[in-house]
């Protein structure tokens, strides 16, 4: 009680603003301002199985099931929720999400998913950044979720470049190879969904699927934040 009442004093003189749209947050608003939370674009893709996202890994690999929480326009003012997760230090943002997400998605056909693995990063740039991103958002996600969380069973083995600005073909390129299951013998028999902050093409989950799905009997299903619309 004391604690709540602190922080709404603190509050007066320092308030905390929507991490969307910049509005002094109420008392009762968390991360996001009403209006911003009731209008994140959100895809629903896991209430349809053969959705749009899906539809990416056919042919390439096999993904049982996909989802993503939100559509991310560059334009779009949640874009920035993103970048500011990834790139600012603000590792809160991707653990609150994932619980909303998390909430999201129980009830639906992820529920046949029992471990959650989220995309690691190589050493080197988790040190630099100070976190995972996707673990974060993958911590959240259980929170809600009750699914358990491996962050020590796929690893990245090869420092790979950024994204960003390659082309399909160079980005397969860059990161086939990144990823290894050193402890395949806590995925047999389990289907894993697999957590990262943003899909485009699709290049860094086939490369991490591909190997999970070298284990026996194990099935991937993917969940990510945003899903970039060109």
């Amino acid at each position: 009680m004391g604690f709540d009442y602190f922080t709404q004093f603190a509050r007066l003189f320092f308030p905390k603003n929507c991490e969307a749209c910049g509005r002094n947050l109420l008392k009762s608003e968390t991360m996001l301002c009403t209006n911003c939370f009731y209008h994140i674009p959100k895809t629903k893709f896991h209430e349809e199985k053969d959705n749009i996202l899906n539809r990416l890994f056919y042919g390439i690999t096999n993904i049982t099931y996909s989802t993503a929480f939100f559509y991310f326009h560059k334009a779009s003012k949640y874009r920035i929720l993103i970048h500011k997760l990834k790139y600012k230090g603000q590792k809160e943002i991707g653990i609150q999400l994932g619980r909303m997400a998390g909430t999201e998605i129980n009830g639906s056909f992820f529920d046949e998913t029992n471990v959650v693995i989220p995309v690691p990063l190589h050493p080197a740039k988790k040190r630099l950044r100070g976190y995972n991103q996707s673990e974060m958002i993958a911590k959240g996600l259980c929170e809600t979720s009750g699914k358990e969380l491996l962050t020590d069973v796929l690893i990245r083995q090869k420092f790979t470049e950024t994204q960003t600005k390659k082309n399909l073909e160079a980005r397969r390129e860059n990161v086939s190879s990144a990823f290894k299951v050193v402890k395949p013998e806590i995925l047999r028999g389990k289907h894993v969904l697999l957590i990262d902050d943003v899909v485009t093409t699709g290049s860094t989950l086939i490369a991490c699927a591909d190997e999970i799905l070298k284990t026996e009997k194990t099935k991937v299903s993917i969940f990510v934040l945003g899903f970039a619309v060109q």
